[in-house]
């Protein structure tokens, strides 16, 4: 068994009907419906198993860099006039929660992710955050299980109609972290660096403390409901002590 299976949950035929009705509904294909099993696996489901099982937090990780190449390699290939600058921004705004969790509901992936008792009676599976990771899980999934040609033409499925979107004002989002980047690198050639100073609450409803550094300065600290929101958070606090961003 592959390393990243060996805590997989259980997958009941009832369970890997359901998941063959997801993964066929959007013409994909898949050998080890484990792998997709815990690519929908939620921390707060797995915490409550009784046995110890993994959840989908190193798929997401995977699944994040997957995805990030494959948009990039289609921005540069469909938009030749545009630069570096216009790139990152445009993939900041459809590889963002807000616009995956869009994408997550329209291909009904709520309906199969496993969370906890605390989770569900709070619509967990609704939530963009849970949604967009369990999106780039999904992804990484698709991505080991069949290779990169196939995670391609399921990014490619809805990449380039959220690219659209955004090109037509319908999608936005304001990426405070690639903002702060930018302006360091262009005036001082270093990249801010994040931290967690603090995690806390139940597994269904934490809250994540960050805190931005730009060489000896601090700033901080962003509060949000995952890592991702409070470091976006820490950026917007960095972006006002600069004068660029209106508290």
């Amino acid at each position: 068994m592959l390393s990243y299976l060996e805590k997989a949950p259980s997958l009941p035929p009832e369970r890997e009907r359901e998941l063959f009705s997801f993964i066929s509904g959007l013409g994909l294909s898949f050998g080890d419906f484990r792998l997709l099993n815990l690519a929908f696996t939620h921390t707060s489901y797995a915490n409550e198993c009784r046995y110890k099982v993994d959840n989908n937090e190193r798929l997401e990780f995977l699944g994040d860099s997957v995805l990030g190449m494959i948009t990039a390699e289609y921005l540069f290939s469909s938009f030749t006039r545009f630069h570096e600058g216009e790139f990152s921004k445009i993939k900041a705004v459809v590889v963002s929660e807000e616009s995956l969790s869009e994408v997550a509901l329209s291909i009904h992936l709520d309906r199969y992710i496993l969370v906890g008792r605390g989770e569900k009676s709070q619509k967990g599976t609704l939530k963009k955050a849970i949604l967009a990771d369990c999106m780039e899980a999904v992804i990484a999934a698709l991505y080991l299980d069949q290779g990169l040609e196939s995670a391609k033409r399921f990014v490619l499925s809805f990449i380039p109609a959220q690219v659209g979107k955004m090109l037509e004002n319908k999608l936005s989002y304001k990426d405070y972290k690639t903002e702060l980047q930018e302006y360091l690198q262009k005036r001082r050639g270093k990249v801010p660096r994040y931290s967690v100073i603090s995690q806390t609450g139940p597994d269904h409803d934490q809250t994540f403390s960050v805190n931005v550094e730009l060489g000896t300065k601090v700033f901080g600290p962003g509060v949000g409901r995952n890592k991702k929101a409070a470091e976006q958070a820490a950026a917007r606090i960095a972006l006002i002590a600069l004068g660029i961003e209106q508290g």
